[in-house]
């Protein structure tokens, strides 16, 4: 079961990731690549599990699972949101540009911290170990920081955006809400891990999590409005999808 629900995620996150950047080739809206970057981490990390899932834990693919679904997917979620609300704020675009650009360079620095750091113990098994288990203080403070602080970007941006709704801002507001719906529920794993255990609560934080995203991601850009008089909500994603 843990499993076929990891490669379930994998499947869903990366036909999401095609999608968003479907759009972003077609529209080049920088928050289209942002997001598109982000979902694709979350397929790697998804992937790493529903391999770790198939034929056990090592120490490689928990290096790709940590730095891919723990450091670094919802920073580059959280730069889709700077970027949707950029253009709605005096100089927006250029600080967004400038998030982007220190984003890039802590990303490289994550890369090389996660992938060469020395670690504490062996990874084997078929348990999901935990990064204090495996890894020292710098990768950890990665994630912790990465982690926080791009959710605390996600949620703010989505009060904002009910505190001062603009023209057109029906869309926004409920996106980016969704949004921030979606980054929640990923971070409920460890809630839910001492009833389903650690593999299986990623598996379905992750599965449901990346829906509700994506679910925003469409409302948020949407160049109609979220309730036209003859398409019901679920009509109206359907259409998304298929342009």
């Amino acid at each position: 079961m843990n499993a076929a629900l990891a490669a379930a995620a994998t499947l869903v996150a990366s036909a999401f990731a095609l999608s968003t950047l479907d759009r972003w080739l077609r529209r080049r809206r920088p928050h289209d690549l942002a997001w598109t970057v982000s979902l694709a981490l979350f397929a790697f990390g998804a992937g790493a599990l529903w391999w770790a899932e198939s034929v056990g834990w090592g120490l490689g693919v928990f290096r790709v699972f940590y730095l891919a679904g723990a450091i670094l997917n919802v920073p580059w979620l959280a730069l889709g949101t700077v970027y949707l609300l950029a253009d709605r704020l005096p100089f927006g675009k250029r600080f967004a540009d400038r998030v982007r650009g220190w984003l890039i360079l802590i990303s490289g620095f994550a890369v090389g911290v996660v992938l060469f750091a020395p670690t504490r113990a062996t990874v084997t098994g078929d348990e999901l170990p935990t990064g204090k288990e495996v890894f020292g203080v710098a990768p950890r403070v990665l994630a912790a920081v990465g982690s926080g602080l791009a959710a605390l970007i996600i949620v703010a941006g989505a009060v904002w955006s009910v505190w001062r709704p603009r023209r057109g801002g029906s869309r926004l507001t409920i996106g980016n809400v969704l949004i921030a719906a979606g980054t929640l529920v990923l971070s409920a794993s460890g809630t839910l891990a001492g009833r389903l255990g650690k593999d299986r609560a990623f598996a379905v934080t992750l599965l449901i999590g990346i829906c509700v995203l994506f679910a925003g991601f469409l409302v948020a850009t949407s160049t109609r409005p979220v309730r036209a008089l003859d398409q019901t909500p679920t009509q109206e994603l359907a259409a998304d999808v298929a342009r």
